[in-house]
């Protein structure tokens, strides 16, 4: 018996968001709207997402001992994702600065702080914690070592899920924990390098599965997804809503994708209601404060037909619209 549905392993940053008319050019300053501090980073807003949905769920992070990490863990308290995991000290709480245009895209630069110093050391002393989770989530604002032990500490029967965003080469012990590896178009080609021989997004899932990954879901924005595994590569159609902002989009689809796997969903039954979860999060402005509960979801599935739109959001890293899907 577990004590978790899902733990999280990852980054908890404060996000500082402008709107503007339009983003910047190089060398090219604009004027934006009043600056909104939120509760973000890839870890937190996933932890945050899924007990939205009803997941039991924890985070294992570092913060700093400031007003930024005080509010990320009342942000976790307030969802119900229990902030056990989360460390606080060793560096200023993480920043994310994000300018969101009209059309609810965004660019973001991420100052780590914190979450630099989410150790090896750090999983290993929770090594109970990760025994006690049915799945586990990671993403790349932590170190990459990080991640690694975390692949090392996983129980036996554990379930892994990863999102290598930013995208980096990955050890190939990490490839092969991989239950999925979730990544957007652009995570596909940089994980691919010059293997990258197709401009075929189905190609790309076949590519990646030869990596190691036992499966893998390949995010397109308005195109929905692509699910993989062993016995081939579904379609899986997004969700037709009116994007107000798509920060942390990718974020709850992923928490969204790993939850109901870990409750006996196949990967493409996962992955479409995960495409649910994410576009109800573009129809309102924020990250955490967008997700959904699971009964707005299924409000949102009545009255709203698939089809392609613009929604939900990438699942994970820096999506092709420059939504800040799986990364924020």
């Amino acid at each position: 018996m577990y004590d978790y549905d899902l733990l999280v392993v990852g980054s908890a940053n404060a996000d500082l968001v402008v709107g503007v008319e339009r983003r910047p050019a190089a060398g090219e300053t604009v004027l934006g709207g009043d600056l909104a501090v939120h509760p973000g980073g890839k870890g937190a807003n996933q932890a945050v997402a899924a007990a939205r949905l009803g997941a039991r769920t924890a985070l294992l992070a570092r913060v700093g001992d400031d007003g930024h990490g005080r509010l990320l863990l009342d942000s976790l308290r307030a969802a119900g994702a229990d902030p056990a995991g989360v460390l606080v000290g060793g560096a200023p709480t993480g920043v994310a600065l994000i300018t969101v245009d009209p059309s609810g895209d965004n660019s973001i630069v991420v100052s780590p702080g914190a979450n630099g110093r989410l150790t090896p050391d750090d999983v290993r002393a929770a090594g109970s914690l990760l025994r006690a989770s049915r799945v586990v989530s990671a993403q790349l604002e932590v170190p990459l070592e990080t991640v690694v032990e975390v692949v090392r500490t996983l129980a036996d029967g554990s379930r892994f899920v990863l999102n290598p965003s930013p995208p980096r080469p990955l050890p190939a012990e990490v490839l092969a924990a991989c239950d999925p590896l979730i990544v957007n178009e652009h995570e596909a080609r940089v994980i691919l390098g010059e293997a990258c021989v197709s401009e075929e997004p189905a190609d790309w899932a076949r590519l990646l599965l030869a990596r190691g990954p036992r499966s893998v879901v390949v995010t397109l924005g308005a195109r929905g997804a692509l699910a993989g595994d062993a016995s081939g590569v579904t379609r899986v159609p997004s969700v037709r809503v009116e994007a107000v902002d798509t920060t942390g989009a990718g974020d709850a689809f992923a928490a969204a994708l790993a939850w109901r796997l870990g409750a006996g969903a196949d990967l493409a039954g996962a992955a479409a209601y995960a495409a649910r979860v994410g576009a109800a999060a573009v129809t309102k402005p924020g990250a955490q404060e967008s997700y959904p509960t699971a009964a707005e979801v299924d409000a949102l599935c009545r009255t709203v037909p698939g089809g392609g739109a613009r929604t939900p959001g990438e699942a994970g890293g820096v999506p092709a619209a420059g939504e800040r899907g799986g990364a924020r």
